[in-house]
């Protein structure tokens, strides 16, 4: 029943922003954590940035830290990825993914998944 939906990705060049959005429903955010997460060309899944059920915000890559910032609307039941200062290198297909209450670091933890959405910062 809980349904995890990825938008705003796009087209954009180096330096600027976008903001994909993770709609979920049937579950609400008080209860589940939701965290960020990416996966690039050739690369292994890595998780950004997680959103415990209590609002605590853990990032977790370095490579984004201080650029991304992860943040959730309640009302909405709706978690955001602020992204700015985009670079080539964070061109990827970028999911939300659940966990129970708490946060992880690793991807093998969370056990729902959106279908993702392309995030491609190009020239």
């Amino acid at each position: 029943q809980l349904k995890l939906v990825e938008s705003g990705g796009g087209l954009v060049q180096p330096g600027g922003s976008l903001r994909p959005s993770c709609a979920v429903s049937g579950f609400s955010l008080n209860y589940i954590a939701v965290g960020w997460l990416r996966q690039g060309p050739g690369k292994e899944r890595e998780v950004l940035s997680c959103i415990s059920s209590s609002g605590d915000i853990t990032d977790y890559a370095d490579s984004v830290k201080g650029r991304f910032t992860l943040y959730r609307d309640n009302a909405k039941n709706t978690v955001y990825l602020q992204m700015d200062s985009l670079k080539p290198e964070d061109t990827a297909v970028y999911y939300c993914a659940r966990r129970y209450r708490t946060c992880a670091a690793e991807r093998s933890m969370f056990n729902s998944w959106g279908q993702g959405t392309q995030v491609t910062v190009s020239s």
